[in-house]
């Protein structure tokens, strides 16, 4: 009976032993699946944790503001630049200012559809448009804020041209045609008569041509000047000086040039000259007999200072901001009498900041101007 008791308790003992073992195992394979789950839970989360902050950083980079609303109008989220649009973030849709922001903000949720409007804020006036655009269809909405004033303004300016340049193309171009029907109509037999007609002709077929050779040196500019030469200023501005000394003596104005050992520049030559040639012919026009006008050219540190200063009529505090832009006039009788283009300023400021530089002025009306061009020098040659 021994050695039967003796194989039983082998025998449990052994089925003792493989229960233990497979449990062990069991446990074992449990125990590495709950590590792998927290493995993958915990890289999800990163992943989620990574997510969210790419999206935090893009909506902080943006240059338009956003704005969340929940279903019951509260403020949900707000990137940092609706500040900068806005001012203080509203709370909820309800307080949300300029009104017509809030208008849109309703309407969207109410219709379910984009809703986009425009509107005049702050001091100085600025444009905002903001786009409401439904999330879901449970009323929650996002507005994005976009800064467009100097979109406006570009279409202005453009509109602005457009109607200038025809203006100004067409009145030379009636003017020839009438003084040419006029001499097809017998005024030609008039010698005396036709030599006027005649002279004024040449004038508007000058003044017709310098008026397209301006527009497509602006056309030229826009897309920027080659700055390939090393352009030795001082003896540009000689030059330019040289060429005017006429124009300065019919019109009885003192035309002076000093130069200070400047160093040579790297820029376009044609352009620099067209910028140098724009200022003093200018001034020269708006100075009356007796008057002068003085170029000088200096170093300043890391730049080239060109300064062309007048005693001519002056300009209004009120036009300076305006002087710049193309056909402005201060005073448009008398820029048509001396035969400007309304455009030489507007190339002066093209030519500038094509070379990195910028032209500033200081002006009263009565008391002269003063056009100051800074332009940095160029690297010392190799």
């Amino acid at each position: 009976m021994v050695p039967v008791a003796l194989g039983i308790a082998i025998a449990l003992a052994g089925a003792a032993i493989v229960v233990a073992v497979r449990s062990r195992r069991a446990a074992d394979e449990h125990r590495v699946a709950a590590d792998r789950a927290a493995a993958a839970l915990a890289a999800q989360s990163q992943s989620s944790a990574d997510a969210q902050a790419v999206q935090t950083l893009i909506l902080a980079s943006m240059e338009e503001g956003v704005l969340l609303f929940a279903p019951d109008g509260a403020h949900v989220f707000a990137n940092d630049s609706l500040s900068h649009h806005l001012g203080d973030v509203a709370p909820s849709s309800d307080r949300l200012l300029p009104i017509a922001l809030r208008d849109a903000v309703r309407r969207a949720g109410y219709i379910g559809s984009t809703v986009i409007v425009e509107v005049e804020t702050g001091a100085p006036t600025r444009w905002l448009r903001a786009t409401a655009q439904p999330v879901g269809s449970d009323g929650t909405v996002l507005l994005v804020v976009r800064d467009v004033t100097e979109t406006r303004r570009l279409d202005a300016v453009r509109r602005d041209f457009v109607s200038n340049a025809s203006h100004e193309l067409k009145t030379p171009v009636a003017s020839i045609l009438a003084l040419a029907e006029t001499l097809g109509d017998g005024a030609l037999e008039d010698q005396a008569v036709a030599k006027g007609f005649i002279e004024q002709l040449e004038r508007d077929a000058d003044r017709l041509g310098r008026i397209v050779a301006d527009l497509l040196d602006l056309s030229r500019l826009e897309t920027g000047s080659e700055r390939i030469d090393r352009v030795a200023l001082d003896a540009m501005a000689q030059d330019e000086v040289a060429r005017r000394t006429e124009q300065a003596d019919a019109a009885e104005v003192s035309l002076t040039v000093q130069i200070d050992g400047v160093p040579a520049i790297r820029g376009s030559a044609r352009d620099l000259a067209l910028l140098l040639g724009n200022l003093i012919d200018n001034a020269i026009r708006y100075t009356q007999p007796g008057g002068s006008v003085s170029v000088a050219i200096r170093p300043d540190h890391d730049a080239v200072v060109i300064r062309v200063a007048d005693t001519g009529v002056g300009i209004p505090q009120r036009d300076l901001p305006r002087i710049f832009e193309r056909f402005y006039r201060v005073d448009q009788a008398r820029s048509r009498e001396t035969g400007g283009t309304g455009l030489g300023l507007s190339i002066v400021r093209h030519v500038t900041e094509n070379h990195g530089g910028e032209v500033t002025v200081e002006s009263e009306l009565g008391q002269g101007a003063v056009f100051e061009v800074r332009l940095p020098t160029a690297a010392p040659a190799q």
